[in-house]
């Protein structure tokens, strides 16, 4: 059973205390972070998509924490955590589960990265965050996610990310705040003061920052998940500035932090030479760089995948084992305990890390040192509760999350292009829609075809190159940033006939330029419902977004620009900062 850290001035000591009261069998069992995907009716002995029955890991295996992926209502997801969590306090070390999770609260859906809202408030993305620039709000979001996440029985946020989103083509920018590093690092500590609070305790979610040591300089912009996009590179010299906002997070007590997939190529950092190989591997970069130098004492948490290669629904999904893909499982597993690791995300077998240790290629002495770090932070998530309360899911969404969301939603729109009076839409219209619901438009406006029409709005989403050879590949936006001809050239027919609006959703960058010769008006969102996005159209909610990242002119423009630089198109159409309602920018004017 789990005391009450508060009795000793010091939680690392009685974490020290509990892993040496542990068989090596359950100290082991701490070191995995597995997948679960879970249903209202949840069979803990069932085999799981990914292998094992829930009770085999919790029972046999011993793990205490579980990444949830697909989950039910939050009040179904509630029960069957807290079925499965009666299985873990009664057998073996008797330590509480704790379950994490990837972002629940906004728009786009992906098994690897983030969930669509269900059953809670629904948010921009935190690029639309980065957009808004307003740290009180964040912090209020990260206030509502934390007490959803209690409600359900979360107890790890898998987030925020971090990354500086400074390569146009990257297929995760839509969970980052921006290419502005001192923006993001503002955002995150406001993210960390809401999710975790002043200091980790009963009343906190733990965060787990992402993807050390920054993810944004992507050769070429492709995602290191995939094979082909496992190089990351720094031709602008630029590593130091994707570390701030990991610096940020280490001042304000972080608990987790996660490395990123890809490995450095042509890195050199006091005078040495970073091997290459991916992030979680690398000794010189968790060890020598993260915990030495940058003094961080808390989990680090592999990203998901490292060690066994798959096959998953069908699909290929090598481990993402990258410069050190001549290993096994085995050298693999043991490789990431020497570079720094401490838990291994997505990975569950417990027995090759007990087999590692028979054979001296992982020591006792290693295994503690992760534990009692893991255990650190049960002990101050599950400590003197009793001044608290966790909030009532069958309460969720709360009505005023729901309307406060909706109103970030708006608030975020970025205005790109609007001359003269064109917005505010302030009277009833007959409205030319595509890619928007008739039914959401304002009471005394009227959906009309083109020919009697006094406006058409047109919402698009940013481009991206479906590809679906590998599992999760088909969820990831990468690739070109152009618009098909086709759709360009019927907009331009609906523009030759009426004013066009223009809303493109830019979980990444697009490029617009076409777009630009003939809308009228062109705004951005970042995940925003129809009704949020007439909300802001009309001026019920004042657009208040500014670009959290520029848009480039040309793909011509980003193949000749560096991965690690923020905002190195050259001309870009409109650059980072950029909002048409604004006269002028920080440092620029307002021209293009």
């Amino acid at each position: 059973m789990i005391h009450s850290p508060s009795a000793v001035p010091d939680h690392r000591t009685r974490a020290h205390e509990v892993v040496a009261s542990l068989s090596t069998q359950e100290k082991a069992g701490l070191l995995f972070h597995p997948i679960l995907t879970i249903g209202a009716d949840h069979d803990p002995d069932a085999p799981s998509p990914f292998g094992p029955s829930s009770r085999e890991l919790i029972v046999d295996r011993g793990i205490r924490h579980f990444c949830l992926a697909s989950i039910p209502s939050p009040v179904e997801t509630a029960a069957v955590l807290a079925r499965l969590q009666e299985i873990a306090t009664s057998h073996g070390s008797r330590l509480p589960i704790v379950f994490s999770s990837d972002p629940r609260h906004s728009f786009l859906s992906n098994m690897g990265a983030t969930h669509r809202a269900n059953g809670v408030s629904q948010w921009p993305e935190p690029i639309g965050l980065g957009a808004l620039d307003d740290p009180e709000l964040v912090e209020t979001f990260a206030r509502i996610v934390r007490d959803d996440y209690r409600a359900m029985g979360i107890r790890m946020a898998l987030h925020p990310q971090v990354d500086l989103a400074t390569d146009a083509r990257w297929a995760r920018q839509a969970q980052s705040f921006g290419s502005d590093p001192a923006l993001t690092s503002r955002l995150l500590s406001a993210f960390l003061a809401g999710l975790q609070g002043p200091e980790l305790g009963s009343t906190s979610v733990a965060a787990t920052v992402k993807h050390f040591p920054g993810g944004g300089p992507q050769k070429d912009g492709e995602d290191p998940h995939f094979p082909y996009g496992r190089e990351q590179v720094y031709p602008g010299g630029r590593f130091e500035e994707h570390l701030l906002p990991f610096r940020t997070a280490i001042a304000a007590g972080v608990a987790a932090i996660m490395p990123y997939y890809g490995m450095p190529v042509g890195l050199t950092r006091n005078g040495h030479r970073v091997e290459e190989v991916g992030f979680a591997f690398n000794r010189a970069l968790i060890t020598d760089l993260l915990r030495n130098e940058l003094g961080f004492a808390g989990v680090v948490l592999s990203d998901f995948g490292l060690i066994t290669d798959a096959h998953v629904f069908g699909k290929p999904f090598p481990a993402r084992a990258w410069g050190v893909e001549h290993l096994d499982s085995a050298g693999r597993m043991a490789r990431l305990f020497a570079a720094g690791v401490d838990q291994l995300g997505g990975e569950s077998d417990t027995s090759q890390l007990l087999r590692l240790l028979d054979d001296d290629l992982v020591s006792e002495d290693r295994i503690d040192d992760a534990a009692t770090r893991i255990v650190d932070v049960m002990l101050r998530l599950n400590g003197d509760d009793s001044g608290s309360s966790v909030p009532d899911v069958a309460l969720m969404p709360a009505r005023e999350h729901v309307a406060l969301g909706l109103h970030a939603q708006s608030r975020a729109i970025t205005v790109l292009k609007c001359p003269g009076n064109a917005l505010p839409l302030t009277s009833p219209r007959r409205v030319h829609v595509r890619g928007l619901d008739p039914d959401s438009l304002p009471t005394g406006w009227e959906a009309a075809d083109l020919e009697n029409a006094d406006v058409a709005i047109a919402r698009l989403s940013a481009p991206f190159e479906p590809r679906d050879q590998y599992f999760l590949e088909a969820g990831m936006e990468q690739g070109s940033l152009e618009f098909p001809t086709e759709v360009v050239e019927q907009l331009r027919a609906v523009a030759a006939q009426v004013p066009l609006i223009v809303s493109v959703t830019l979980s990444r960058p697009a490029i617009l330029t076409p777009l630009d010769e003939f809308a009228t008006v062109i705004v951005g969102d970042y995940g925003a419902s129809d009704t949020a996005l007439l909300d802001a159209l009309t001026g019920r909610v004042a657009p208040e977004g500014r670009l959290p990242f520029e848009l480039p002119r040309s793909m011509a423009a980003i193949a000749a620009s560096r991965p690690d630089v923020p905002g190195d198109t050259v001309a870009p159409l409109y650059p980072a900062g950029w909002s048409a309602n604004y006269s002028s920018l920080e440092g620029e004017g307002a021209s293009r």
